[in-house]
């Protein structure tokens, strides 16, 4: 074999190895994928601070007979932790003066109490009991906690457009064994990383509910929220939707505003 040709050869094998290194070395699995992107969905939605709210639940039972309720919401933002949430149902008058507490924790099981007014005490929800209906809706205790990363796998399924929207189709399985889902499916908008629907699967895993979140609205220039949120239970035809009437952001809040001791003089 003359130089040349060697020296031709020689550089095919370089060209192609490095090609196959860089191919090897940028390429994704589906769960590197799928993490990359619920990383992202989070690290857009940091630095929000505090929150106050004012919202509608309205229950709908499978004949589509409604029961509103009114209730405030009050959120604190955590840095190195999940959320601290702080709910407080106003109307109509046997769920008056109830309130929630949620502090959501990225590892550990959350912390839950619950204030019942009738009977002046305050309950704690366990980690197996957190897969119940929060106050007789469609949502459970667990759907209550804000989104961490560490409570679940991923995996990237697909591209698929959603209601006119490019989106990533998500797969994610709770790390929690009380956990009251087998795995999640999740919609997520390629331009803001926002989650546009969920369908939750039951632990036998058929599917159990769906989510979907309507009339995102910016806030600080930063911040989307979806003014409207309805979740159906695909078995039992009941849904719960929540309206938000009023959202605002820094409002002072601090830690001391979600003291489990103060529950029964909350108002």
């Amino acid at each position: 074999m003359n130089r040349n040709l060697l020296s031709t050869v020689t550089t095919i094998a370089l060209v192609l190895t490095l090609t196959t290194y860089s191919s090897s070395s940028v390429a994704q699995t589906a769960q590197e994928k799928g993490l990359t992107i619920a990383k992202e969905r989070k690290l857009r939605d940091k630095g929000w601070g505090d929150s106050t709210g004012n919202m509608s639940m309205i229950l709908r039972n499978a004949q589509g007979e409604e029961v509103e309720r009114k209730m405030r919401l009050k959120s604190l933002e955590q840095v190195d932790d999940g959320d601290k949430g702080l709910t407080i149902f106003d109307q109509p008058l046997d769920v008056k003066g109830t309130v929630f507490l949620n502090f959501t924790h990225a590892i550990e099981p959350d912390d839950q109490w619950m204030y019942l007014p009738k009977l002046s005490k305050v309950k704690r929800i366990r980690s197996r009991n957190k897969s119940g209906p929060f106050m007789g809706s469609e949502f459970s205790f667990e759907d209550m906690s804000s989104f961490e990363i560490e409570k679940y796998e991923f995996k990237y399924l697909r591209d698929e457009t959603y209601e006119g929207q490019a989106s990533f189709v998500l797969e994610q399985v709770p790390t929690d064994e009380n956990s009251g889902y087998s795995k999640q499916i999740v919609w997520v908008d390629k331009k803001y990383y926002r989650a546009l629907k969920i369908e939750f699967y039951d632990r036998k895993g058929s599917l159990l509910k769906e989510l979907v979140n309507f009339e995102f609205t910016l806030y600080l220039d930063k911040y989307w929220r979806p003014l409207r949120i309805e979740m159906f239970n695909e078995q039992n035809g009941k849904s719960t939707e929540l309206i938000t009437h009023e959202l605002n952001f820094n409002t002072g809040l601090s830690d001391n505003d979600f003291n489990k001791g103060t529950l029964k003089n909350v108002r």
